[in-house]
C-alpha cells in the first residue's frame, strides 16, 4: 500500500433527500459503485450514513468523521440534495474538500439524479463563500474518474499537509544564493506551514553525539545495497551513515516534514566529509530533504510528495538549448531515478568533484524516463510556480555528479527561460517522475498561488 495513501483517511458523505425522489434505485447503484471503488482503492475509509438529508444528520456525519480521524472529505449527491447545506458544510469543514457529481442513467426519459446540478449549486455557492473545494464528475466505474479523484484527494492532502507542517533549516542558505532565503512568515501566511531553524553548531552537536554501534549496524546495512565505491574506502562510509542518522533523528525528533540543509561550506570543513550520500538515502526513501538551505525547494518536494508525485529531488539548471535541459547537481539523487546499481552509469559512491572530500552518488539519470520539472518560488511577496513536461535522453556527454539531460516539446525552452528569469525563477528546478503539470496546477489554485506558463 502506498504510504501516502495509507495515512490519508477519506470520509464520504452520501448527500441525498428527505424523501425520494427521481430514480432511488439508480441512486443505490451510484452507491454501490463508489462503496466498490473505494474497497478497491487503497485508502482506508469512513462512511457515516447511508443518506444525509438535513442539517441535523450532516453535524453529526462531520462530527463521526472527525472522531474517526478522516483527513480528507469526499462530498457526493447520487441524488441532488439540499442546497442549503452547502453553507454549512463550509462552516463545520474548515479544509477543502472533494465534490464528486456523478453521471445520469443514460437510458429512459426520465432523469435519474440530478447529481451534477446539485453539485454545481454547491461549487457555485462555495466559491462565493470562498471556500475552496476540488471537482470530479464522472462514474465510479471509469478509469478517468478514478484517476480524476486521486489526484484531487492527493492535492488536498497536499495543501491540508502544507497547513500542519514543520520545516526543518540547518543554517540558512547557501553563501551568495541569496535568491533562497527563506521568509518564515510569507511560508506561513501562503502554506501554513512553520519553519524550525537550527544552527550548524546545534547539529555537529547532534552528529557527534550519534552512537558508534548505531553507526557501525548502519553502515553495514546500506552496504548491503551494493554500491559500488570511486576514490573512497570502505571506511569513509562510516561519516555517511552519522550523516543520515542525525539527519533522521532530528526530523523524527522534532516532527520535521521537510528539512533544507546547508551543506557547505561548514560540513565538510567540519566533518571532513559531504553530506550527499545520506541526502541521497532520505531521498529514496521519500523524505523531502534539500541541499544548500533551499526551504523554498524543500516546500516544493514536501507538496509534490504529498501529491503522491513520487520520487522527487533537487537539481541545478545548468544549461539549456532550444528543447532540453542539462538538469546536474553534486551528488544527491533518489536512486530510483539512476540507471542500475552495478552499471557504468549506475550510482557510486565517490569524492565530491571540486572539493575531493567523500561521499556523494555519482550517478546518470535513466534514459527515456517522463519527468516534469518543476519549482515553487517567492518573488515580489508572493509565491509562484511553474511546470515543463518531458522525457530524459542519454546525456551528450558526461559529467562528475549526477548527470541528466531532459528534451521538451511543448515550448521552446529558451523564449520560456527568457520569460521565467524575468519572473524570479531560482536555479533550483525540482526534479519528478512522471508527468505532473496538471497536479500541479490544481494545486496551485487550491492553495492560491500564482501559476505561470
Amino acid at each position: 500500500m502506498n504510504g501516502i495513501q495509507q495515512d490519508n483517511k477519506l470520509g464520504v458523505l452520501f448527500l441525498g433527500r428527505t424523501r425520494p425522489g427521481f430514480d432511488p434505485e439508480w441512486g443505490k447503484e451510484v452507491k454501490r459503485g463508489i462503496r466498490s471503488f473505494l474497497e478497491d482503492s487503497d485508502y482506508p475509509y469512513f462512511i457515516p450514513s447511508e443518506n444525509i438529508p438535513n442539517d441535523e444528520e450532516l453535524r453529526r456525519a462531520i462530527y463521526s468523521c472527525r472522531a474517526e480521524g478522516v483527513q480528507t472529505l469526499i462530498v457526493t449527491q447520487p441524488t441532488v440534495s439540499d442546497g442549503r447545506l452547502a453553507p454549512i458544510l463550509a462552516q463545520l469543514w474548515d479544509q477543502p474538500f472533494v465534490l464528486w457529481a456523478t453521471p445520469e442513467k443514460q437510458s429512459g426519459a426520465m432523469i435519474s439524479s440530478n447529481s451534477l446540478v446539485g453539485t454545481h449549486i454547491f461549487a457555485s455557492t462555495l466559491r462565493q463563500l470562498h471556500h475552496r473545494f476540488e471537482f470530479v464528475y464522472g462514474g465510479p466505474e471509469s478509469k478517468e474518474t478514478r484517476e480524476d479523484l486521486e489526484t484531487a484527494v492527493g492535492v488536498i492532502a497536499a495543501v491540508t499537509g502544507l497547513k500542519q507542517a514543520k520545516i526543518g533549516l540547518i543554517g540558512s542558505h547557501a553563501p551568495g544564493f541569496i535568491n533562497l532565503a527563506a521568509d518564515p512568515a510569507l511560508i506561513s501566511a501562503t502554506f501554513g506551514a512553520q519553519l524550525y531553524h537550527q544552527s550548524i553548531p546545534e547539529f555537529l552537536q547532534r552528529f557527534e553525539a550519534v552512537a558508534e554501534e548505531e553507526v557501525s549496524g548502519d553502515t553495514a546495512e546500506f552496504a548491503e545495497l551494493g554500491i559500488p565505491l570511486r576514490e573512497v574506502r570502505a571506511e569513509d562510509l562510516a561519516v555517511s551513515s552519522r550523516y543520515y542518522l542525525a539527519f533522521k533523528q532530528l526530523m523524527n525528533g522534532e516532527n520535521l516534514a521537510a528539512l533544507a540543509v546547508r551543506c557547505w561550506p561548514e560540513l565538510p570543513n567540519a566533518t571532513g566529509q559531504w553530506p550527499y550520500v545520506a541526502l541521497s538515502r532520505l531521498l529514496s526513501e521519500g523524505k523531502a530533504v534539500v541541499q544548500e538551505g533551499d526551504v523554498d525547494g524543500a516546500i516544493g518536494m514536501l507538496a509534490a510528495r504529498r501529491m503522491g508525485m513520487g520520487s522527487v529531488y533537487l537539481s541545478d539548471w545548468l544549461e539549456h538549448d532550444r528543447s532540453t535541459i542539462a538538469i546536474w547537481h553534486t551528488g544527491s539523487i533518489p536512486f530510483d531515478f539512476c540507471e542500475p546499481i552495478g552499471s557504468e552509469l549506475g550510482p557510486h559512491i565517490a569524492k565530491q568533484f571540486n572539493i575531493k572530500n567523500p561521499a556523494v552518488i555519482e550517478a546518470t539519470l535513466k534514459s527515456d524516463l517522463p519527468v516534469t520539472v518543476f519549482r515553487v518560488w517567492r518573488c515580489d511577496n508572493l509565491y509562484h510556480c511553474t511546470a515543463l513536461e518531458g522525457v530524459t535522453v542519454r546525456p551528450k556527454r558526461h559529467l562528475l555528479g549526477n548527470n541528466g539531460l531532459a528534451r521538451f516539446e511543448e515550448v521552446n525552452i529558451e523564449e520560456w527561460f527568457d520569460r521565467m528569469i524575468h519572473q524570479g525563477l531560482p536555479h533550483h528546478p525540482l526534479v519528478a517522475r512522471g508527468s505532473h503539470k496538471h497536479r500541479l496546477r490544481r494545486f496551485c489554485r487550491q492553495i492560491g498561488i500564482q501559476w505561470i506558463d
